[in-house]
């Protein structure tokens, strides 16, 4: 059984990893904020466990075993997430940190009924996919907002990223899951985009909210 700070690795090389399922030394140190050494360290424990595969200035990849690992952790994280926000009240800005600390309990069982008092939710409340208990994820076609057009109406599905600040931010423009959205302008010069949504007749986002913002077309 993985220790809370090598579940912490095993996630972030899930969440971390590119088409080929491979991360760098220096991506997962910059994710975890720890130094080369340290990764390096960590890594060769996790290929010592069956977790992981790598090799001396390769990239690094993980087992079917390190996988199913992850998938779990990153299950148990979301369903907390989406318990906290819909049984107990907290905002979508709130839950995040909670959730780094409760994903580690060792108790199968706990998130089983966690999941079934949900009703077993598809996503979490940042939008994104909940790996069943079978470690099944079903993903969520979306596009981001930056790449839609002007008189296209989309409705917002999810996030790129769920920062405290940044739900903050989407918090004080009263944009939550659901919310529909037209395009009414682009900004040649930086991208920028105006939109209308319920209760807001223009409101202009910049070119990095509207690349974080996951949509689909109504």
């Amino acid at each position: 059984m993985p220790s809370a700070t090598e579940e912490n690795y095993l996630k972030s090389l899930y969440t971390l990893a590119n088409q080929d399922g491979e991360v760098s030394i220096s991506e997962l140190s910059n994710r975890l904020h720890v130094s080369m050494p340290t990764v390096n360290s960590m890594i060769k424990k996790l290929k010592g466990l069956g977790f992981v595969k790598y090799e001396k200035y390769k990239p690094i990849s993980l087992t079917e075993n390190g996988k199913k690992e992850a998938v779990f952790i990153l299950r148990k994280h979301r369903l907390t997430e989406m318990f906290l926000v819909s049984k107990m009240g907290f905002g979508w800005e709130e839950v995040h940190e909670i959730a780094e600390l409760l994903e580690h309990i060792q108790s199968e069982i706990l998130f089983e009924k966690m999941d079934k008092l949900l009703g077993f939710p598809k996503i979490d409340p940042h939008g994104s996919p909940i790996p069943d208990n079978n470690g099944i994820i079903n993903s969520v076609t979306s596009i981001k907002l930056s790449n839609c057009e002007i008189g296209e109406k989309v409705k917002l599905i999810a996030i790129a990223h769920s920062s405290t600040d940044f739900l903050k931010y989407l918090n004080s423009r009263e944009l939550n899951l659901g919310t529909e959205l037209e395009i009414i302008s682009i900004e040649n010069f930086d991208s920028s985009m105006t939109v209308r949504y319920k209760g807001h007749a223009s409101e202009v986002f910049s070119q990095i909210v509207c690349k974080s913002l996951l949509v689909e077309h109504l």
